[in-house]
């Protein structure tokens, strides 16, 4: 006959559970730590992972801190740190003076932190750093942290490999590692359907730390190179996964937002009175903002004229003191009134019509960072030559490689982003620096170092009608290369 366990049985399996690890992770903190040399260099490589990925002054939210030093490394403008063990939050408040830290189970912490608080707090980072695999009930610990979340609050987390369980195991039966109870081995897959189950979906996911020991030289160029790789990653001992709250519909109550439309024209008189007749209204209403670029035609004269033809329409004209359409773009933007800013290529290769569907997608929550793609559908004859589409659909793979979302175009002139999101980008665009001629990867970017969610919108790609492309195919296509190392180095193998 089967053995069915009673509530009042399965609570005090639970109890029992979470008293076990209490007093176990109370005398780690308390007891001198022998493994030191060995857990310190793993600390801290988590550590620089979580700095890339959090940027400093934002409000930070970390369940399951221990002594606070993750927290800490991260200089949040706001941190709060949520652990069971009494002696840890003891020396984390010891440590840590400037940060907030409360005792509480990860499992009913919300409890907890509104008595301490007196108010349901919002943070823009929740932090689950090596605390999944130790849970009693993963589901319901993530099922809390729906009520603290805004649209841009990201999770991140990060959880010990399967692959890793019989090799830890061994390591500290012989006591060449801190002890640990008994873990949860999840799967990448397993997290996934768990974040989906509290309305949570990944932005993307990835592996860490292939050598966690000291070992000089190797260490630095497993951790750093080799387990970004294919086959190597397979057997790197931690999985991150980043995510965000599912969106929801757009409140119909919220006023609608203002659209900046930013128009790089250089040499393209001929396009002009049709960006103006075609772009459409949306929102609360469309600002056109024309970045006149040295032309040696026409094009600003014919602007003057076009935007007093279209009385109704607000527009802005600007004379570029700069070079490049990464200049030209910055400008526009910088010179902007909306809440929505977007890129129109004056060229007219993508409609001015399609703009509504970025729009949309925007403001619908399902994509933070919206970037047009001309490699869907079939191209008109003459709209882009074999060699550049090849060279295109080339360094799209390498990109989406680079940046750990799915960019099937990296050079489509139409990206449409939120102005609140670009200030964030500008604000800590040193990081970067000042490198991008052409506009679009200092965007590219910028959006997946902030764990913005990238989506491609398709659009139909249209042959030239008036002027000749400013793309240099050789001297471009040697920037692009260019641009495919500065990622690397400062996006992928940190």
């Amino acid at each position: 006959m089967e053995k069915i366990l009673q509530p009042d049985r399965v609570q005090s399996v639970q109890t029992k559970y979470t008293e076990t690890r209490i007093a176990h992770w109370d005398s780690i903190a308390t007891q001198s730590d022998r493994w030191r040399n060995w857990g310190n260099f793993y600390h801290q490589r988590l550590t620089q992972i979580y700095q890339f990925l959090v940027s400093p002054s934002q409000r930070v939210l970390e369940i399951g801190c221990g002594k606070g030093d993750l927290l800490a490394a991260l200089q949040p403008e706001y941190g709060v740190g949520i652990d069971f063990s009494g002696a840890s939050i003891d020396q984390a408040k010891q440590r840590h003076p400037h940060l907030r830290f409360i005792q509480a189970d990860a499992h009913n912490f919300t409890q907890n932190l509104y008595s301490e608080l007196q108010v349901i707090e919002k943070f823009d980072v929740i932090i689950l750093s090596d605390l999944v695999n130790d849970l009693w009930d993963i589901q319901t610990v993530l099922q809390q942290i729906s009520s603290l979340s805004t649209p841009h609050t990201r999770l991140i987390l990060n959880v010990y490999s399967k692959l890793w369980e019989l090799p830890l195991n061994l390591v500290r039966k012989i006591g060449l590692a801190r002890p640990l109870r008994s873990q949860n081995w999840l799967t990448i897959e397993d997290l996934k359907n768990l974040l989906a189950l509290v309305d949570f979906e990944p932005i993307r996911n990835w592996a860490e730390i292939l050598v966690p020991l000291p070992i000089p030289g190797l260490a630095s160029i497993a951790n750093r190179y080799l387990v970004k790789l294919p086959i190597f990653n397979q057997l790197a001992m931690v999985n991150f996964i980043l995510a965000r709250p599912i969106a929801k519909a757009p409140d119909a109550a919220k006023p609608k937002p203002l659209v900046s439309v930013i128009v790089p024209a250089r040499n393209e008189a001929g396009n002009i009175a049709h960006i103006l007749a075609s772009t459409p209204e949306m929102g609360s209403g469309t600002e056109l903002i024309f970045v006149e670029g040295h032309s040696t035609d026409d094009t600003y004269a014919v602007i003057e004229r076009s935007i007093d033809s279209y009385p109704d329409r607000k527009c802005q004209l600007l004379r570029q003191t700069g070079k490049g359409k990464g200049d030209a773009v910055r400008m526009g933007f910088a010179h902007a009134h909306g809440d929505i800013l977007m890129i129109l290529d004056a060229d007219l290769t993508v409609p001015p019509e399609d703009l509504v569907r970025f729009y949309e997608v925007l403001r619908s929550g399902k994509g933070e960072f919206i970037n047009g793609v001309r490699l869907v559908y079939p191209m008109e004859d003459e709209a882009m030559r074999f060699l550049n589409l090849v060279a295109n659909k080339s360094f799209c793979l390498i990109f989406s490689w680079l940046l750990g979302q799915a960019v099937k175009d990296t050079l489509c002139g139409t990206k449409v982003l939120w102005k609140a999101d670009y200030d964030q980008l500008v604000a800590n665009r040193s990081y970067f620096g000042d490198f991008d001629p052409f506009g679009d990867f200092d965007l590219l970017f910028g959006a997946a170092k902030m764990n913005l969610k990238i989506v491609d919108m398709p659009i139909r790609y249209r042959a030239r009608t008036y002027g000749s492309t400013n793309i240099q195919r050789w001297r471009h296509g040697w920037l692009l290369l260019q641009m495919v190392l500065f990622a690397a180095r400062r996006i992928k193998f940190v």
